[in-house]
């Protein structure tokens, strides 16, 4: 990407209840807030919920114009049905970034922390403090946008810390098999 070249990321928090989502403008190192806020789903039955997540991003993809986006990664929960059910929040996200034909990135919760904060282990108090910081907001994000927000920077600094290894890096450390 060249200095003058301006790449706007869409980075996504899926959650079945609330789906974060932030854009951010990248040039060159510079990255810039363009907005963020939250989806939520309602209550009622699941495939009616998952519908209104797939509406409200393919709006924000419509209002916004993104060139990418950036969708956390699913962990594995205590609670195998909660597991699911974010899954399925997470393929609707994906879902209306694709038939968008945006390209979409995938990232842990580990790579987003690090590339934000510095550390895995950081708490959402933190990631907020920092993308506050990052991006020169007046003030604290929500923090399912907050997340948001980090993941669209995690792939603006190219999946930056451990986690963001390149893959041929890993293979040649022996950590990828």
């Amino acid at each position: 990407m060249s200095a003058a070249t301006t790449l706007r990321i869409l980075g996504i928090d899926p959650g079945l209840r609330v789906t974060g989502f932030g854009i951010i403008d990248q040039t060159g190192q510079q990255l810039t807030y363009v907005g963020s806020g939250c989806i939520r789903s309602g209550e009622g039955e699941l495939p009616a919920r998952l519908k209104v997540l797939l509406e409200g991003l393919q709006e924000v993809i419509a209002g916004y114009h993104p060139h990418c986006a950036a969708v956390e990664q699913v962990f594995v929960n205590v609670n195998p049905k909660s597991t699911l059910l974010l899954g399925q929040a997470r393929g609707a996200a994906i879902c209306a970034a694709v038939s968008a034909a945006l390209p979409v990135a995938e990232y842990t919760a580990l790579q987003v922390k690090q590339a934000v904060v510095g550390t895995g282990n950081a708490r959402k108090e933190q990631v907020q403090a920092m993308v506050k910081r990052l991006l020169k907001l007046p003030g604290d994000p929500s923090a399912d946008a907050a997340d948001a927000l980090a993941c669209a920077i995690c792939h603006a600094h190219g999946g930056q810390g451990y986690g963001g290894l390149g893959v041929e890096r890993r293979r040649r450390a022996g950590r990828l098999r």
